[in-house]
C-alpha cells in the first residue's frame, strides 16, 4: 500500500516537472545526437508510465498486460496534454512526433516492468 501511494505521488511530482519543462519557451541542452529530444521524450515517459503502474496493485503473480496498457494509455493522455500545453506557450510547438515519442516510451516501459514482475513473481512462487 505505501509504494503504491508514494508511487502515485512520485508521478504526480514527474508530472508537475514535465508541466514545469514544457512552459519554458526554450531549453538549453546540448545536441549530441539527431533527435535527440525524441529519446528524451521517450524516456521521460517511459518513467512516468513505469511510475503510473507501480501505483497500481498488482496480481499476486505481478502486473498483467491490462495494466500495463492502462497505466500507458495515462501516460500517453498526458504527453497529449502536454503536446496541447506548448501551443500555448512562445517558443514552443505541438509535435505529434513528440507525442509518438511518449506513448512509445510509456509503452515500452510498462510491458517491460509487466513482463518483469509476472517472471520474478513466477520465479517466487516456484522456489521451494
Amino acid at each position: 500500500m505505501f509504494w503504491h501511494r508514494l508511487s502515485l505521488l512520485l508521478a504526480l511530482g514527474w508530472m508537475s516537472l514535465l508541466f514545469y519543462l514544457s512552459s519554458q519557451p526554450y531549453l538549453d541542452v546540448p545536441s549530441l545526437v539527431p533527435d535527440q529530444d525524441k529519446f528524451m521524450h521517450f524516456g521521460a515517459y517511459g518513467v512516468l508510465g513505469a511510475l503510473i503502474l507501480g501505483a497500481l496493485r498488482p496480481t499476486p503473480t505481478g502486473y498483467g498486460r491490462a495494466q500495463a496498457l492502462l497505466a500507458s494509455a495515462v501516460a500517453s493522455l498526458y504527453g497529449v496534454s502536454d503536446e496541447i500545453h506548448q501551443l500555448f506557450v512562445p517558443g514552443r510547438d505541438a509535435d505529434v512526433l513528440d507525442w509518438l515519442a511518449d506513448t512509445s516510451g510509456a509503452l515500452m516501459a510498462t510491458l517491460l516492468l509487466a513482463w518483469l514482475s509476472r517472471w520474478f513473481g513466477r520465479k517466487l512462487l516456484t522456489q521451494p
